[in-house]
């Protein structure tokens, strides 16, 4: 039988990876750019995730407190988590989300499932929490985002998939014939 706390945090870490893989290899104007109607963008997402790690790992375990989020002072911008600023480079923001990685990971090793901790902006009904729930939680929003930078690489350059070395889809697909069936199956519908 595995470990299930080594299994959740390799699960966490692979799709961290595929986060990042998100970002390689685009310009500084698409790693920006906005891309929906609410600005969803590939660096702006990373930035966020790196505030979900600190905040969850971190706040909620009673760490992490040395590492600055300095977005959450400012009252002005409700969003300012979710894209980078003009003074925010490229890689300031990986540094960030490397250092929330550590500190996700450091709190993972050093901690048991079960060991308590308190989101502080969940309801007191949602608390106290273990590891495990957070590992459970971050998970699967890391997930969900990973398939929004999904989604936005693929219009910025169409590079799809899980990872470089494996895109988790089917080889040899012509995809422009593939898009082109689906569009006309989706036409019968209008």
């Amino acid at each position: 039988m595995g470990d299930p706390q080594a299994d959740l945090h390799r699960y966490l870490t692979m799709i961290r990876e595929a986060v990042l893989w998100k970002l390689d290899g685009v310009s500084e104007y698409d790693a920006r750019r906005p891309m929906t109607p609410t600005g969803t963008n590939l660096l702006g997402v990373v930035k966020h995730l790196a505030c979900v790690h600190v905040g969850y790992f971190g706040w909620s375990f009673d760490r992490g407190r040395d590492i600055e989020l300095p977005w959450y002072a400012d009252d002005a911008d409700p969003n300012a988590d979710m894209w980078a600023a003009e003074d925010e480079s490229r890689e300031q923001i990986l540094a960030l989300y490397q250092q929330a990685c550590e500190l996700e990971d450091h709190t993972i090793a050093d901690l048991p499932l079960d060991a308590p901790g308190h989101v502080p902006w969940w309801p007191a009904d949602r608390n106290p929490v273990t590891l495990q729930l957070i590992l459970l939680h971050v998970i699967a929003e890391t997930n969900r985002h990973a398939g929004q930078l999904d989604i936005l690489r693929e219009l910025i350059d169409g590079a799809a998939g899980l990872r470089a070395e494996n895109s988790n889809l089917p080889d040899g697909t012509d995809w422009p014939t593939h898009h082109a069936r689906l569009e006309s199956v989706a036409a019968r519908f209008r």
